[in-house]
């Protein structure tokens, strides 16, 4: 079993020993979970969107994108290799984010007034169309359908990494963060894959209910999705912005 999300893997969900089955995962608690981690993170974001708001001045938020970045991407790796730690990660994951997403936010909002909504529309849009899609089994997460976007999620981020160790020198990836055609299509392409992989991550956590995961696996499962859901946001916020630049 596959999928693009590194933070769910073909052994997320095996279990060491047999539960009780009222302490066992459910797709309703892991929605539950989904939409409280949500709310968290709305917190800080409206807090910091307010902040710049106020302020006009970017410089005044960008510790706190910093910040909210490395401290969320350390807790990530911990949640990945501490699962059990879930419960309590996966909220101060969410908090973590939260600054991110309203510092970014802010600043997508000044240059380009209401893409933020247009963005939130397309996110949730996007979430609930694949979701019914999936359920009515239009998409299936078959394991050919899964390689295809492990594999390409994974060429993505190479690209990322590659554009980010390049511009320690002053470098980067021609084209692909500019307004021109192959900088559009390249987004639209990453938004595309990062919406498939919203598809396996319901397959994933569909597995793990069915396969009696441990109740703790809910907010894992949670986490895992609001890693895509984030990711999508941020790459339509990228594509809307480079439709508006031109």
């Amino acid at each position: 079993m596959r999928t693009g999300n590194p933070t769910l893997t073909a052994k997320t969900f095996t279990l060491q020993e047999r539960v009780d089955s009222a302490a066992i995962m459910t797709i309703q608690g892991t929605v539950n979970k989904t939409g409280f981690l949500l709310f968290l993170a709305l917190i800080p974001a409206v807090w910091t969107w307010d902040r710049f708001t106020t302020s006009g001045n970017p410089g005044g938020i960008i510790p706190f994108i910093l910040g909210g970045a490395i401290g969320g991407f350390i807790i990530a790796l911990i949640t990945v290799f501490k699962k059990t730690w879930a419960p309590v990660t996966a909220p101060l994951y969410a908090f973590a984010e939260g600054f991110v997403l309203g510092g970014i936010s802010a600043i997508f909002e000044k240059l380009y007034p209401d893409i933020v909504f247009q963005a939130v529309g397309l996110t949730m849009g996007v979430l609930f169309s694949l979701l019914m899609a999936y359920k009515s089994g239009l998409i299936k997460a078959t394991e050919n359908f899964k390689l295809g976007v492990v594999a390409a999620t994974g060429g993505i981020m190479m690209i990322y990494l590659a554009s980010m160790v390049l511009g320690f020198f002053g470098l980067g990836v021609p084209f692909i963060h500019e307004s021109g055609l192959i900088g559009i299509g390249f987004s639209a392409f990453v938004v595309v894959i990062a919406a498939l992989n919203l598809v396996l991550d319901f397959d994933f956590i569909e597995e793990g209910a069915k396969n009696g995961a441990p109740k703790y696996m809910e907010w894992y499962g949670a986490f895992g999705l609001l890693v895509t859901l984030i990711w999508l946001y941020i790459e339509i916020l990228h594509l809307l912005a480079k439709l508006r630049s031109r």
